[in-house]
C-alpha cells in the first residue's frame, strides 16, 4: 500500500484548497478491454440533446481522451426511434440513467466494455457535468423539429416525373459545394443572395447552355431548418448530356447514386471520381467500368460520342462557347459604373445590381467554371496515360495567373491605397454581411509595415516535343480542331478566366451587400439584425413599394427564428434516407491534398489573435475574401470543407502551398487541439506531432 499512499498524497497536494472534505476516487484497474470512449448527453455544438458517442475498438483506453485518435463518432437525437448500433445501446441506456438521477443536467461520461462484463455492461469511469454556452433545447422540442423535416426529405426524395433517377441523395458538398461557400449554418441573408446567384436557377440555365439536360426552375440547394443541402439527383441529372434519351439517362443517374452510396467519402469529389460529365483522354477506359453495371457496348459508346461533342463545343478554338460567357463578364464592370451613376434609391441599386451580377456575373461565371472543371480533368487524364508526371501537373498549375495570385504579388507592389482601391470589396465569406470588406478596414487583413515577398511560386512550363507529338496525335485521333499548344492555351485560360469571372461578379454582390447595410442602418437595424434578412424581401420591394422598415423587421423576426432553428440542428454531411436525421455516424472524411509537398509547423487560426508567419492556417471554409491569407508567409492550410478543385485547392496548387482542403468536420477539430502538426501531401496524412 505504500505506492497508493504516496500516490493519495500527490493527488491531495495538487488541490488548490485543502480541507478535511476532500476526497480522492480510486478505481480498480480493468483488463481486457474491448472498446471505449467518451460520450455526451448533449451536443456541445448545437446545445441540443443529441446523445454524442466517441469510441474506438481495442485495448487502447487513451487514444479518445488523450486525442491521438479521433477513433468512430455516434449521434442520435435523444427521443430518436431509429436504433442504435447494438454495442452501443449499453452507453445510450446508461446516458439516459444517469440524466434521470442528476435531474437531466447535460452530462460528459468516459466509459469502457471489457471481455469480462456480464452481459456486456459498460463500466462507468467518470461522470462530469457538461457545461453548455447556452440552456439545452426540450427533448420534445427537437423531437418535434427533427420529425417535420423527416416528412419533408421523405417528399423530397419521391421519384419526380420531371427528373430521370429513382431515388436521391443530400449533401452539403457535392455541386456547388455550399459548406465551403456559405459554411454549414449560413445565416438567412448569406443563404438566400446564394440561391438568389447560384442556385435557384443559374445553375440549370448554365448546364443547359452548355449542351446538357434542361433542369431549369429545378433549384439545386434545398435548405433544412436552416442547413443548405444539394439534391445530389438534381445535381446527376444536370451532367446528363442532352442527347441521351430517358431510359439511357434514368440508367446513368441511378448507376451514379449508386456509387456514391457505395462511396460516400467522394461526396466532395463526384465530378472527378463519379460522373462523367465530358470527355477525356482516358475516358474510353473509365467508361469501361459501365460494362459491369449492366450497359451494353452501344450505350457506353452512345455516353462517349455525347460527351465528346459537349467537350468539343466548349475547347472549339473558334466557336467555343465559353467565349460568349467572357464577353458577358466584360460587360459587367461597365454596367456597374453606370448604374451608380444614375440616380437610384437604395432597393434599385441592389436590385439592379444583383440582377446584372446574375446575368453578366454569375452564369458566365458559372460556364466559365465548367470550363475549368473541364480543363482540370483533362489535365488529370493527361497523368492518367502518362503523358504528364504529378510533377508536370504541379508544375502547369504553377504557370497559371489567377486574380489571386496577382493580389498576393500586388500587395507588396503596390500603394497601400492603391490595392485597397483595386480589391477593397473582398470579403472572408463573401455572402456574410457581418464580414468587414477589405477597404472598411483593411489594417485589420494586413501589414502594412512589414512587405513580405509574395507566396507565389512562378512556373513558365513548357511541353516537350514528346509530349507535344503524343497530345497532337490524341487531338488528330478524337477529331478536336486544335492542336497541343492550343489546348494548353485553353486548360491555362479556363482555370485563369474562372476566378476572374468570380473576382467581378462578386464586386456586384459586395457593393449589393454593402448598401443594405448603409440603408438597414439608417432605419436602425444593426449589421447584425440586417444578416437575418431575406433577399426576396428586395425583390418584393422593387416590385410593390411599401412601409420598408416593417418589412425589414418582419423578415429580421423570421430570421432570426429560422437561424435559432439551424443552432440546435445537427445532421450528417451525406442524408442517404430520411431517417439519417435521427441518428448517424459521422464520416470518416477523404481529405484532398494539394501539392506533393511535406511541411511540419505550429497550427494557427485566423481569430486567434497569432502571427501566421511559418504556421499552418486552419479555417472552417475558404472563399476569395481569405486571399489575404496568400500575402502572409504561412507554412501550409488547412480547411473543413472544400473540394478537389474549389478556390481554396487552386489557390494552394498555384502557390505550390501543401494544403489539406475539406478535412471533414471532424478530423478539422481533431487537428485544430494539435500544436504542432505534419501535412505529409505525398503520401495523403496528416500527423500530429505535439
Amino acid at each position: 500500500f505504500g505506492d497508493l499512499t504516496r500516490e493519495i498524497k500527490l493527488v491531495f497536494a495538487s488541490y488548490d484548497n485543502i480541507n478535511e472534505d476532500n476526497e480522492v476516487l480510486i478505481q480498480s484497474m480493468l483488463n481486457d478491454v474491448t472498446l471505449s470512449g467518451v460520450a455526451f448527453s448533449h451536443d456541445p455544438n448545437t446545445c441540443s440533446p443529441y446523445r454524442i458517442i466517441n469510441y474506438l475498438e481495442g485495448k487502447d483506453t487513451t487514444s479518445i481522451t488523450g486525442g491521438k485518435s479521433t477513433g468512430f463518432t455516434w449521434q442520435q437525437a435523444s427521443l430518436s426511434p431509429t436504433s442504435s448500433p447494438v454495442k452501443l445501446i449499453p452507453i445510450i441506456k446508461l446516458i439516459d440513467e444517469l440524466l434521470k438521477i442528476f435531474d437531466y443536467q447535460p452530462l460528459d461520461i468516459e466509459f469502457c466494455f471489457t471481455l469480462s462484463d456480464p452481459g456486456g455492461l459498460p463500466w462507468l469511469l467518470q461522470a462530469r457535468p457538461l457545461i453548455l454556452s447556452r440552456v439545452p433545447e426540450p427533448q420534445h422540442e427537437q423531437f418535434s423539429r427533427l420529425r417535420a423535416l423527416e416528412q419533408a426529405l421523405k417528399q423530397s426524395m419521391r421519384k419526380h416525373p420531371w427528373v430521370t433517377g429513382c431515388k436521391t441523395v443530400f449533401g452539403v458538398m457535392p455541386d456547388w459545394n455550399p459548406a465551403e461557400i456559405i459554411g454549414i449554418r449560413p445565416r438567412p441573408l448569406a443563404l438566400s443572395l446564394y440561391k438568389e446567384l447560384i442556385t435557384d436557377n443559374i445553375w440549370a440555365y448554365q448546364r443547359h447552355n452548355y449542351g446538357y439536360r434542361d433542369l431549369r426552375s429545378f433549384p439545386l440547394l434545398i435548405d433544412f431548418s436552416g442547413l443548405p443541402y444539394i439534391d445530389v439527383r438534381l445535381s446527376f441529372n444536370s451532367f446528363i448530356p442532352s442527347t441521351l434519351n430517358d431510359d439511357l439517362s434514368e440508367k446513368l443517374v441511378d448507376y451514379y447514386v449508386d456509387r456514391l452510396l457505395d462511396s460516400p467519402n467522394l461526396h466532395d469529389k463526384i465530378e472527378f471520381d463519379i460522373v462523367f460529365s465530358c470527355y477525356t483522354f482516358d475516358s474510353n477506359k473509365r467508361l469501361k467500368a459501365l460494362a459491369a453495371y449492366d450497359f451494353s457496348d452501344s450505350q457506353i459508346r452512345e455516353i462517349n460520342n455525347s460527351l465528346k461533342t459537349i467537350t468539343k463545343n466548349v475547347f472549339s478554338s473558334k466557336s467555343g462557347i465559353w467565349h460568349k460567357d467572357l464577353e458577358k463578364v466584360n460587360m459587367l464592370e461597365q454596367k456597374r459604373g453606370e448604374l451608380f451613376k444614375a440616380n437610384l434609391n437604395p432597393i434599385e441599386m441592389v436590385y439592379w445590381l444583383i440582377e446584372d451580377a446574375k446575368r453578366y456575373g454569375s452564369l458566365p461565371f458559372a460556364g466559365l467554371a465548367r470550363a475549368a472543371f473541364m480543363a482540370v480533368q483533362i489535365l488529370k487524364s493527361l497523368v492518367t496515360i502518362g503523358i504528364f508526371s504529378e510533377h508536370d501537373y504541379d508544375d502547369f498549375m504553377l504557370s497559371v495567373k489567377t486574380v489571386s495570385r496577382q493580389l498576393a504579388e500586388e500587395k507588396s507592389a503596390l500603394k497601400r491605397d492603391e490595392f485597397v482601391a483595386k480589391y477593397g470589396h473582398l470579403r472572408p465569406g463573401t455572402y456574410e454581411i457581418t464580414s468587414l470588406r477589405y477597404d472598411e478596414d483593411p489594417d485589420i487583413y494586413f501589414d502594412w509595415n512589414n512587405r513580405h515577398k509574395s507566396l507565389s511560386q512562378t512556373s513558365c512550363f513548357q511541353l516537350s516535343t514528346e509530349q507535344k507529338h503524343s497530345i497532337n496525335r490524341l487531338l488528330k485521333e478524337d477529331e478536336f480542331d486544335l492542336d497541343s499548344e492550343m489546348l494548353l492555351t485553353f486548360l491555362r485560360d479556363a482555370v485563369e478566366r474562372r476566378e476572374w469571372a468570380k473576382f467581378h461578379f462578386t464586386h456586384n454582390l459586395s457593393d449589393a451587400i454593402s448598401i443594405i447595410k448603409t440603408y438597414g442602418e439608417s432605419m436602425g437595424f444593426s449589421t447584425e439584425d440586417l444578416s437575418y434578412c431575406d433577399y426576396k424581401i428586395i425583390k418584393g420591394i422593387y416590385t410593390s413599394p411599401t412601409d420598408h422598415k416593417e418589412i425589414f423587421h418582419n423578415t429580421i423576426i423570421q430570421g432570426k427564428q429560422k437561424y435559432a432553428s439551424a443552432l440546435k440542428t445537427s445532421l450528417p454531411p451525406l442524408i442517404k434516407v430520411p431517417e439519417d436525421i435521427w441518428a448517424f455516424h459521422l464520416p470518416l472524411e477523404t481529405p484532398n491534398f494539394i501539392t506533393q509537398k511535406i511541411v511540419i509547423a505550429p497550427i494557427a487560426t485566423i481569430d486567434s489573435g497569432d502571427k501566421f508567419n511559418g504556421k499552418i492556417i486552419c479555417i472552417p471554409n475558404g472563399d476569395p475574401g481569405f486571399d489575404w491569407l496568400f500575402s502572409i508567409p504561412i507554412a501550409g492550410l488547412i480547411t473543413a470543407w472544400g473540394g478537389v478543385n474549389s478556390h481554396m485547392a487552386i489557390r494552394a496548387g498555384e502557390l505550390g502551398l501543401p494544403a489539406v482542403i475539406g478535412a471533414g468536420e471532424k478530423n478539422y477539430k481533431h487537428w485544430l487541439s494539435a500544436d504542432l502538426i505534419k501535412i505529409d501531401c505525398p503520401n495523403k496524412r496528416v500527423e500530429i506531432i505535439s
